[in-house]
């Protein structure tokens, strides 16, 4: 496929008979978008799956959004197909269900200390104050943060994802200005969540996920161990998801 006008004649070829040479076609020429998001990936979900786990599911995943992108629709293909590559691969982590109950109950005992403080306080919790109102010291909040990484970005994804479903089913369904309004809504509110963050929590999450740059390379930016990186994201994200999820209640 050499140009835009020789992918579109594919597109519509493919749409006209459903040929599997033709999707395998597509799929050849859409795998960079896999790779892309697993090599994204791997830092964060690397404890528990691999590279190569992840390219397998993100294919079941681009294969799917083949099968089910209408061309007719004015929606880009690697917007939906993103979304269900992403789906397929946060789909598989957690059928893993690999989190022990004793870390679900500390994950939950955090949040909700996150959840109270912030309520009395005004404002986003420090690692300090959540381990000083939980009676427990710095390190072991840090070291629970530093375990449940992969399960509070798990669960924000999975969050997000069912909030913006429209998105993707823009690709197969009518037009809904509704749909169209909510996923507007969720952004600003995740933006408003990530801007009353504080600051170091937040500087992570814009490195992360504007500047694309690894928990290694944020440390190295911070001066700080990407062990740290790691549980300042963590921190943050927990909550997000305590704020998200209260706003979505």
């Amino acid at each position: 496929m050499d140009s835009p006008e020789s992918l579109q004649r594919l597109w519509g070829d493919f749409a006209a008979t459903r040929s599997l040479e033709l999707r395998n076609q597509l799929v050849m020429h859409y795998i960079k978008l896999v790779k892309q998001i697993a090599l994204r990936l791997v830092p964060t979900y690397r404890k528990h799956v691999d590279f190569d786990d992840l390219m397998s599911c993100g294919l079941l995943g681009l294969m799917d959004a083949i099968d089910r992108f209408d061309v007719t629709k004015e929606v880009k293909f690697e917007t939906y197909a993103t979304l269900r590559i992403k789906g397929e691969i946060i789909d598989q982590i957690r059928r893993q269900d690999w989190a022990p109950i004793s870390l679900r109950q500390k994950i939950k005992r955090i949040e909700d200390g996150i959840t109270t403080l912030e309520a009395k306080l005004g404002r986003s919790a420090s690692e300090a104050e959540v381990a000083e109102y939980l009676s427990m010291s710095a390190d072991e909040v840090r070291r629970a943060l530093d375990e449940s990484y992969t399960f509070n970005m798990v669960a924000l994804d999975e969050l997000l994802m069912d909030r913006t479903a429209g998105e993707g089913l823009l690709a197969s369904q009518e037009y809904n200005p509704e749909e169209r309004y909510e996923q507007e809504e969720v952004k600003q509110i995740l933006a408003r969540c990530v801007d009353a963050l504080p600051e170091k929590e937040r500087l992570v999450i814009s490195m992360y996920y504007t500047d694309e740059l690894t928990l290694k390379e944020i440390g190295a930016v911070l001066g700080v161990t990407e062990s740290r990186v790691s549980q300042i994201h963590s921190k943050a994200i927990a909550t997000l998801r305590v704020k998200m999820t209260a706003a979505f209640s």
